[in-house]
């Protein structure tokens, strides 16, 4: 019997929800929060955020935290939320589903993931992986031909940034690297910098995401346009902030706007010292190279002999990729760290916060998923150790196989092959070369 598919792409920051065959591939994008409201003196749920009036002040109960789901009691009042007749309107009970996983993610976790499918939730069968191990169904190898064999997922979203390369459609465990940097700390340190030298922003954690998303973007020459910032305003950038009574969110100021009693927030060198983080993380006292320097690391990590197919097959995703020009900026340090008979090539997202989602779609369409799966039957008989048998994108046992080539584990330390350390200091190496497109040979 066909059951319906689920789909949730469950990150941290949001849930990408919908189901196989809906008109239209149509995707949900619902806060995965708890949110609570003082000007609107309610707690909204998930979905229920879009009938929030007042954005000021939110409090948020986040159920994951530094990249692992703790909080299952909110997780599941916002999964309620998602399964009724207000969202995907599903019968749980006679329905598979499809949900991603945190990298790493760890075995007791993992148990409490079947516990809610098949105890709480009774579906018939489901499928736990990771976002990135489905890029390889997605959208992105449109346009290439043959697909790649070997490719390097750059998953940047909003606790972690991570860099999975993928062999054969197989997660390469021990060549994957985690940089400390996400979405969340961006927001943070832009809240910090604006309450410093304007307004007092520390509570204003929406408002502050949407000038981010709104103003930042990637320099491709840092200290030219911090010198560029004292002496000019081409740089310059005006946030008009809510009112709360007739403009209930903010927006960039236009250059012919005419002047009100509106409060302005004057974004300066603030919208590409914040982003820099990602490529510069020591300047927040992170003992890690940027982004080019993790890449290069896990990069290094593989067979020498296939180390130039995954130079050459680099593929963004997460939110923090739709910063503009994050694409040039890294293509340009890149080239200084890949050999040189090594073609560096950047393939980005035009979606990159639902890519994830949409290569869930065609995986779940696949005629072979239905024999991948785990189902109720199976969880009944063994437990969580038939999802241990059938998924093998990430388990604690195959990577302690690896330990030995991949670092010891230190008491009370990260493990180091998920952290990208700085021993060369590489982040403080910048390019001086003027790239005129994404791909590009040395």
């Amino acid at each position: 019997m066909n059951f319906p598919i689920v789909v949730l792409d469950n990150g941290a920051s949001t849930v990408k929800a919908g189901i196989l065959g809906a008109a239209g591939r149509l995707v949900r994008i619902i806060p995965n929060a708890v949110i609570r409201s003082k000007g609107d003196k309610a707690t909204y749920i998930g979905h229920e955020f879009e009938r929030c009036r007042d954005y000021s002040a939110l409090h948020y109960r986040l159920p994951s935290e530094k990249g692992l789901l703790v909080d299952w009691d909110a997780q599941k009042a916002i999964w309620d939320g998602i399964f009724s007749d207000e969202v995907l309107g599903v019968d749980t009970t006679n329905s598979s589903l499809l949900i991603t996983e945190p990298y790493f993610n760890l075995p007791n976790i993992q148990e409490v993931y079947d516990q809610f499918v098949f105890e709480e939730y009774e579906f018939q069968s489901y499928y736990r992986c990771t976002p990135a191990s489905l890029i390889p169904h997605g959208d992105l190898f449109r346009n290439l031909s043959p697909q790649p064999e070997c490719m390097l997922v750059v998953d940047s979203g909003f606790s972690f940034t991570h860099v999975v390369p993928i062999l054969d459609g197989r997660v390469v465990w021990k060549a994957v690297k985690r940089l400390d940097v996400g979405g969340k700390l961006l927001t943070n340190q832009l809240k910090e910098l604006v309450s410093f030298r304007q307004w007092n922003m520390m509570n204003e954690t929406y408002i502050m995401n949407h000038v981010k998303e709104s103003c930042c973007f990637l320099t491709s020459d840092f200290a030219r346009d911090l010198e560029a910032c004292r002496f000019s305003n081409t740089i310059v950038q005006e946030y008009v902030l809510p009112d709360l009574t007739r403009e209930r969110k903010g927006h960039v100021k236009e250059e012919n706007e005419m002047s009100t009693n509106e409060q302005v927030l004057v974004m300066n060198n603030e919208r590409f010292s914040v982003p820099e983080i990602i490529f510069r993380p020591d300047d927040l006292g992170i003992d890690q190279t940027g982004l080019p320097g993790t890449i290069s690391l896990s990069i290094s990590s593989l067979p020498s002999d296939l180390q130039g197919l995954f130079w050459a097959n680099i593929f963004l995703i997460g939110g923090n990729t739709k910063f503009p020009n994050l694409g040039y900026r890294l293509l340009k340090e890149l080239r200084s760290l890949a050999p040189v008979d090594c073609e560096v090539s950047i393939h980005e997202s035009p979606e990159p916060i639902t890519e994830a989602y949409f290569a869930a779609l065609n995986f779940a369409s696949m005629p072979e998923f239905s024999h991948l799966v785990v189902t109720r039957s199976e969880y009944a008989e063994f437990g969580s150790n038939a999802s241990r048998r059938k998924f093998h994108d990430w388990s604690s046992g195959s990577f302690e196989k690896e330990a030995g080539e991949v670092g010891k584990v230190g008491k009370g330390k990260q493990r180091e092959d998920d952290r990208s350390s700085s021993p060369n200091k590489l982040s403080r190496t910048r390019s001086k070369i003027s790239t005129p497109s994404i791909s590009k040979r040395r």
